[in-house]
């Protein structure tokens, strides 16, 4: 069961979200952590930072990166190991980013975050044709779906029903973190700001893959402004991905 109680946030730290739902932290697989050494190195700092719980979730696109289960978890328990070794009490999982373009649906075990939730995204470039149609689909199989950083999708921009439709359909939107900073540039924050405007989002993360979005990142925590600009939002992430018996703040 879940403890709930009344805490001042601190605002140079990320408390306040606690769980990240969207990294690329595993290393070798994708273009996120390239080394072990690498990968504990971003670990420690986002424990530092204030996260409890990380949720990896390297790219599954059959075209560049042909992640399975096979690659994935057995990466996944070397990493454990190494923060086992190395005595941090932060919470490290997996599960995948998966391209929406149509030949993911066809397997029949995807590597979901907690309670059925599979994160997707698609093309910067252009959207994918049946996506609605995707999503239904999995629903249908139980998935409970999250598109990843819709406001990086600039076929989208300036339509903010486009959003809402994803909402009506009962698929979550995520956001990045660095996208309301402006580090996407003034047309994904834009963007975020106006999702946000509206409440459609329901999580954020990171999707952090390099050193310049650790340190973007670890700037704006540890200077106030992300606090400032999003500590107040009800994001979903410690609500729905704590970890049984964790405090949520």
């Amino acid at each position: 069961m879940f403890s709930f109680f009344n805490k001042k946030n601190n605002i140079s730290d990320i408390e306040w979200l606690g769980v990240d739902v969207h990294s690329h932290l595993l290393p070798g697989i994708d273009d996120g952590a390239q080394n072990m050494m690498q990968s504990l190195n971003y670990i420690h700092q986002l424990q530092e930072l204030g996260f409890s719980r990380l949720i990896c979730t390297p790219h599954i696109y059959s075209d560049v990166y042909p992640n399975t289960k096979e690659t994935i978890l057995p990466v996944l328990a070397e990493v454990r190991l190494g923060v086992k070794k190395a005595g941090w009490s932060i919470e490290i999982d997996a599960a995948a980013e998966y391209m929406a373009d149509g030949s993911f649906t066809a397997v029949e075990d995807l590597l979901t975050l907690p309670q059925m939730h599979i994160l997707i995204e698609m093309s910067y470039l252009s959207e994918t044709p049946n996506i609605d149609e995707i999503i239904f689909d999995l629903q249908i199989r139980g998935y409970k779906v999250i598109l990843a950083h819709p406001e990086r999708y600039n076929y989208y921009h300036g339509n903010i029903q486009r959003y809402q439709r994803f909402k009506e359909i009962g698929c979550g939107l995520q956001l990045n973190l660095l996208a309301i900073l402006g580090y996407y540039g003034k047309r994904v924050k834009v963007a975020a700001e106006e999702i946000l405007k509206e409440k459609l989002y329901e999580f954020a993360g990171t999707d952090l893959h390099h050193e310049k979005h650790m340190i973007n990142l670890t700037a704006a925590i540890r200077n106030g402004t992300l606090y400032k600009m999003l500590g107040k939002y009800e994001f979903r992430n410690n609500e729905v991905f704590s970890l049984p018996g964790k405090i949520v703040i």
